[in-house]
């Protein structure tokens, strides 16, 4: 079993509109009303993970004017979504499809319930329409939908539905991403390296469009303040000649201020990586920010966000897509250090330090759910990539003897998963614990 950069690209980065686990959710919820006769929901129940739960508490849905909640995000799936558009199911919201989604849940026709034995990423929405009932379950990344039911009949035709599939054939449907973390969980860094190479006019083409799609979310984030406003002030903080806008900076301004409008809600689309948007911000904005400080091509820059989509990836397959560790931070940051570090012509040795560096730094930074202040956090990430990538330039970098971190970057990477999957386990129901008591405010 074997993937190439192209089918990487395709499984692992993608356009996605609002923070995806409510789109997820309005994305099970959508398909599940698509199977109905007539599509006029009565009652919809939706159960997920506690992941999933928190990262819904308390982000805004684009397209709704301020509304949060994955109540209305199962509503807004059920009347208006497109499931055909995955990730972007939301996109073109009407106020008039807003204010039916909001009816449901003012009716109290819309229950989200937590089911505390799913551990993994689980969204299952049911949907009744007179005497018709129609199911959908997501499992395992934001947009795999496995299952999908109608009066329960097990409809298997779907084109929504993931598939066993050769994934050795081409071209390579989105369905296949957990044959893809398989693989690519046994992989090395340099077995990255080395797949990157294959990068073609193509893929970095894509991935321009990346960086054009999360430049458009920071310039709107600069331009209004949105959400915390933390990428403004930075900048404003800069021009007052409070901090001096180095590369440091201004790596933590672009990627501030599109977390800032991202997690207010703005209806503009980021490019995802590893099934999350705010991961896709870190992942690409620090190196491109960078690049305005450095005499490199753009086709070196563009290879740089690839080896950080790929990064970000690999260290996801150890953390799991949802867990208790900040993954913006950590995945997403260790891979901007990682691809700067290849930007500055670094070698393996020298991307290695830059990945430890960022995991001896952010180890320990919480995910507390998808919110405005995610943009601090996301600052941070970015600030942490380039301190890291700019230190193992010079040869500094984290000891392996010491803390976490193990004699290669790949069992430091594996030593971080151990952490997320074994350790962080009470603290992840913590901080869920937390979260509810504060719904009623």
């Amino acid at each position: 079993m074997n993937f190439s950069f192209k089918d990487f690209l395709a499984l692992e980065v993608s356009p996605a509109l609002g923070c995806t686990e409510p789109v997820a959710v309005a994305l099970a919820a959508a398909a599940a009303a698509g199977l109905l006769p007539t599509r006029s929901p009565e009652h919809i129940r939706v159960r997920v993970d506690g992941n999933v739960f928190k990262n819904g508490l308390a982000v805004i849905i684009p397209g709704t004017d301020g509304r949060r909640g994955l109540d209305l995000a199962a509503a807004l799936g059920a009347v208006a979504g497109d499931a055909g558009r995955a990730m972007q199911v939301l996109e073109g919201l009407s106020p008039q499809q807003v204010e039916q989604a909001a009816d449901l849940v003012g009716s109290n026709r819309v229950e989200v319930d937590l089911d505390p034995d799913q551990h993994g990423l689980f969204i299952q929405a049911e949907i009744t329409a007179g005497q018709d009932m129609a199911r959908a379950l997501i499992q395992g990344a934001h947009d795999s939908i496995v299952n999908l039911s109608l009066n329960g009949r097990k409809i298997s035709d779907s084109p929504l539905l993931e598939r066993e599939q050769d994934v050795n054939s081409s071209p390579l449907h989105h369905h296949s991403v957990g044959h893809l973390e398989a693989w690519l969980k046994e992989q090395s860094l340099s077995s990255l390296l080395a797949l990157l190479q294959q990068a073609d006019d193509q893929d970095l083409a894509f991935l321009r469009q990346g960086v054009d799609m999360n430049r458009k979310l920071a310039e709107y984030g600069l331009a209004h303040a949105s959400g915390l406003g933390v990428g403004q002030a930075l900048a404003g903080l800069a021009e007052e000649k409070i901090l001096n806008k180095d590369m440091l900076l201004a790596a933590k301004i672009l990627t501030a201020a599109a977390a800032d409008a991202r997690m207010a809600g703005v209806s503009l689309p980021a490019m995802s990586s590893a099934g999350s948007g705010n991961n896709g911000l870190t992942a690409i904005l620090p190196i491109w920010a960078a690049g305005e400080f450095l005499d490199c091509p753009e086709k070196t820059l563009l290879q740089a966000i690839g080896l950080s989509h790929l990064v970000t990836a690999y260290i996801k397959t150890h953390t799991g897509r949802l867990s208790a560790v900040c993954s913006c931070s950590l995945a997403a940051g260790a891979g901007s250090a990682a691809g700067l570090a290849y930007a500055l012509g670094g070698d393996v040795q020298c991307i290695t330090r830059a990945v430890n560096n960022v995991i001896e730094d952010l180890g320990g930074v919480l995910c507390d759910g998808a919110k405005t202040g995610c943009a601090l956090k996301l600052a941070t990430a970015a600030g942490s990539a380039i301190q890291a990538a700019l230190l193992a330039q010079r040869g500094v970098g984290a000891v392996p003897v010491e803390g976490i971190l193990g004699q290669s970057p790949e069992q430091s990477i594996a030593n971080l998963g151990r952490i997320c999957q074994e350790g962080m386990t009470q603290t992840g129901a913590t901080i869920l614990d937390i979260m509810l008591g504060k719904r009623s405010l």
